[in-house]
């Protein structure tokens, strides 16, 4: 069962598509929003969920401060279930949030898009090679607040991502079968 963990929505139960999409574990999300919050990233902050699957990612941040989530997804299906929990935690936050969904590649989503975002979730499916990955992150660049922090989830056995130009690798853990990859967007030092 996926859910929100905490903040205004907190508790409320989130659908997972049946296939195709790997909703990142309790145990990894409380870890990763108490970074977030200890560090005062997420109050008003404009949210990218690339790779969103059920949206928990960036629907958790909206529930915990964020002002606006775009969860980005090419399934129809998964696009469809993210859309189905947008609704729900809208309702729960009672809230003037933006969320939008938008049933699109990632790549073409940043082609299109010309908003900037404050706090950026990457989590691509196991099989996008760490070159595909590479082309995303560089189109990523242009989207980013100065300052913006981007949070890359892959298996604990994928290598550590290349970074382009314009992020830098602030941190990295590992837990269990998953790592996650901290960078910030135009700072050499954090």
């Amino acid at each position: 069962m996926t859910r929100i963990i905490a903040g205004r929505a907190g508790s409320l139960v989130l659908d997972v598509p049946d296939a195709g999409t790997r909703p990142t574990s309790d145990r990894v999300r409380e870890s990763l929003f108490g970074a977030l919050e200890a560090a005062d990233a997420l109050r008003g902050a404009a949210v990218l969920d690339l790779y969103a699957g059920s949206g928990a990612l960036a629907l958790e941040a909206v529930s915990r401060g964020a002002a606006s989530a775009d969860l980005v997804e090419k399934s129809p299906r998964a696009a469809s279930v993210a859309q189905r929990n947008a609704g729900r935690v809208a309702k729960a936050l009672a809230a003037d949030v933006a969320i939008r969904v938008h049933r699109s590649t990632a790549d073409a989503f940043l082609r299109s898009s010309a908003a900037t975002y404050d706090l950026v979730f990457l989590d691509p499916p196991y099989d996008v090679g760490e070159a595909e990955l590479s082309a995303t992150l560089a189109l990523l660049v242009p989207r980013l607040a100065e300052g913006a922090d981007v949070v890359i989830e892959r298996a604990a056995r994928s290598p550590e991502p290349a970074l382009p130009d314009g992020l830098t690798p602030t941190r990295s853990k590992r837990y269990g079968d998953t790592a996650l990859w901290w960078a910030a967007a135009g700072a050499a030092t954090r």
